[in-house]
């Protein structure tokens, strides 16, 4: 007997107990197009309607006599879902108590019909060698030579903590870490692999472009970035799938891309908060590229001027291989404090001041703020009062000197305003955001060219020439040559946020500011000293990042250990923490916090070690898919959560725990 085919098939659905394989019988009519990896759509009994899928394998049924839907339609005939995207895709999910179908919707574009044609008129089956020439081979072995070691850890497929030399390159506008992660990538392609490169912003993405323009085919260089149009991207998406080495450029969803032959993966930067998915299930670029290079056996790199916790742990446990430049270069950083007599008002102390006059006679120089706007903070000018607003009781700020102030929370204008301590109606200017600082400097250094660099002023390059760079952390400029001296203001400001990982955060802004200067030009950090002061001076990041996961384990935070916030009704929250218990015997008493009130219901934070990770995340994942079914079985056949039911929700990972929550 000739047993039939089916098709086993992950349902594009929000609801969490679908998440799982369902088996449909292929009809005669689409056995041809019904392979693994293609979008299809089948009939979904319980909602009544046809609903979107993916085939993820195909198989034989030897007893026919089980009752089984027919596939309605293969939408398309081109596979996106190969078998280790899926594989990858599960284990994610799993790790992350989410759906895999939550997985593929940031990692496969949406599919766009013109696109897909023109590259089905294009494509190419064969596989051709991949090239490079001898002057770009020498190029990525001169560049890879400082780094003592790096090549064979690639030829390996190691894994490695990389921190690059912070400065500009001698060539073109972008800095010396461009060059290397290209040179990474360039060695990787020579030898006939693939390489995905994720950074965290455009900016990031075209220096690497730069870096690798003229030294790799056009058509081998893809860049799946989540700023392009969905056409472009989709179209890029379907390159990286051919059977022929490629290099990836991209943003945190490219740590998905389906490259041939995947010989490298590397994430820069990877303590920007830009790597961080905020759509469910929110796993990391980070952990992606971990579970990833498990999968596919390829060489993985951490790059970065500085070093998160999270690969610092990694490190301490040997997992990953400490690769640094020898001799190594670091910037020339002067702690520079606030002398006596000298005016806090004015915020520059007289020795960064002096630095950045002389080195106007030479070219630009970069001062780095808090906070975008003029005046970010506003107070009463009676009792000194922080202004806030009387609709949303948010903080106020001034968009200039005189202007009507406005709330930073809800936009409202606070006409007619008084302090509803002392009724004074006269503000206080507290803050100096990025333009205020530009009106001030402009006084003080009269005739200066002066350039705001912030979020509502991008600036992505500046000339050689003298000019006063005011930029707010994260958006500074590139200088041709580099900057001929750089201030770091606000740092005492900076360090004070209501911030697990605040320290950890300023050391990367100030860090990736630094490398921004000219070789031997000075950079002035004003008014910070202690650990992460000398860190910086001493260019000594790892051992910072070592003392920090030292504190957070004395204290079961992470990265020391694994958490899990845990958000819904009262009744939900205490039912899922009850079953966890359950489910892991000797839970440690420090691992639950809460549950307490939250704006939109109860909270819970669950922290917990890495070798109860599994056990703990199928338990949340019970909880969740099992609160969504009461949900459901209150109104059958809908394919939605219904108003009043679930509203429990599980989110892994926590960069930083916030158990009171913010208003």
């Amino acid at each position: 007997m000739v047993g039939r085919r089916i098709a086993r098939v992950v349902l594009d659905s929000p609801l969490p107990q679908l998440d799982r394989l369902f088996d449909y019988a292929i009809p005669d009519a689409l056995a041809a197009d019904a392979i693994p990896g293609v979008r299809a759509r089948v009939p979904l009994r319980a909602a009544r309607r046809i609903v979107d899928a993916f085939i993820v394998d195909v198989d034989t049924e030897d007893a026919p006599d089980r009752e089984l839907s027919e596939l309605d339609s293969v939408v398309s005939a081109v596979p996106v879902l190969s078998p280790a995207l899926y594989r990858l895709a599960r284990r994610l999910a799993d790790r992350a108590a989410g759906s895999v179908n939550d997985i593929l919707r940031v990692a496969i574009p949406r599919r766009m019909v013109r696109a897909e044609k023109a590259w089905l008129a294009n494509r190419e089956d064969s596989a051709p060698p991949a090239t490079v020439s001898e002057s770009t081979a020498s190029w990525a072995q001169s560049v890879l030579a400082d780094y003592r070691g790096f090549r064979e850890h690639l030829h390996e497929h190691a894994r490695v903590a990389l921190s690059v030399r912070p400065a500009p390159a001698a060539s073109g506008a972008r800095g010396v870490w461009a060059d290397v992660v290209a040179a990474a990538a360039v060695a990787a392609y020579a030898r006939g692999e693939s390489a995905v490169l994720v950074v965290p912003d455009h900016r990031d993405l075209e220096q690497l472009a730069g870096a690798l323009a003229d030294r790799v085919e056009e058509e081998d260089v893809v860049r799946l970035d989540a700023a392009q149009p969905a056409p472009a991207r989709y179209r890029a998406y379907l390159r990286a799938s051919e059977p022929r080495p490629v290099i990836v450029l991209g943003n945190r969803s490219s740590v998905y891309a389906p490259a041939h032959r995947l010989g490298l993966i590397l994430v820069w930067d990877d303590g920007d908060p830009l790597l961080a998915e905020p759509h469910a299930p929110g796993v990391h670029a980070r952990d992606a590229a971990l579970v990833r290079q498990e999968t596919e056996s390829c060489a993985l790199v951490f790059a970065g001027h500085t070093r998160t916790t999270d690969v610092q742990r990694l490190r301490a446990m040997g997992w990953l291989h400490e690769v640094v430049e020898t001799p190594r270069r670091t910037p020339r950083v002067l702690l520079t404090p606030m002398r006596e007599g000298e005016s806090m008002a004015a915020r520059i102390p007289s020795a960064a001041f002096s630095a950045a006059r002389e080195a106007l006679t030479s070219g630009p120089v970069l001062v780095q703020v808090a906070r975008p706007g003029y005046a970010p903070v506003l107070a009463c000018a009676g009792c000194r009062e922080p202004a806030r607003c009387r609709r949303c009781g948010g903080p106020l700020r001034a968009a200039r000197r005189g202007a009507v102030p406005e709330c930073a929370w809800c936009g409202a204008r606070a006409d007619a305003w008084r302090c509803s301590t002392c009724e004074s109606s006269a503000f206080r200017l507290v803050g100096s955001g990025s333009e205020r600082t530009a009106e001030e400097l402009g006084r003080a250094f009269p005739g200066t060219r002066i350039i705001v660099s912030d979020g509502e002023h991008p600036v992505t390059e500046v000339d050689s020439n003298p000019a006063l760079v005011i930029a707010t952390r994260g958006a500074e400029p590139l200088a041709v040559g580099g900057f001929r001296a750089v201030l770091l203001l606000d740092g005492e400001r900076m360090l004070m946020a209501e911030d697990l990982r605040i320290a950890e955060h300023c050391l990367r802004w100030w860090s990736n500011a630094a490398a921004l200067a000219a070789p031997g030009a000075p950079v002035h950090l004003v008014g910070v000293a202690g650990d992460v002061g000398r860190a910086l001076a001493t260019w000594s990041q790892p051992q910072f990042a070592q003392r920090e996961l030292v504190d957070r384990a004395a204290l079961h935070m992470p990265p020391a250990v694994r958490s899990a916030r845990i958000d819904g009704s009262r009744r939900e929250v205490e039912d899922t923490l009850a079953a966890v218990r359950a489910d892991v015997s000797a839970l440690p008493t420090w691992s639950v916090l809460g549950p307490v009130p939250d704006r939109d219901g109860w909270r819970a934070v669950l922290r917990f070690d890495y070798h109860d990770g599994a056990a703990i995340t199928e338990a949340l994942r019970a909880a969740v898919i099992r609160e969504a079914s009461r949900s459901r079985r209150r109104q059958p056949g809908a394919d939605t959560p219904a108003r009043g039911g679930s509203t429990l929700r599980v989110r892994l990972d926590l960069l930083d725990i916030d158990i009171e929550g913010a208003p």
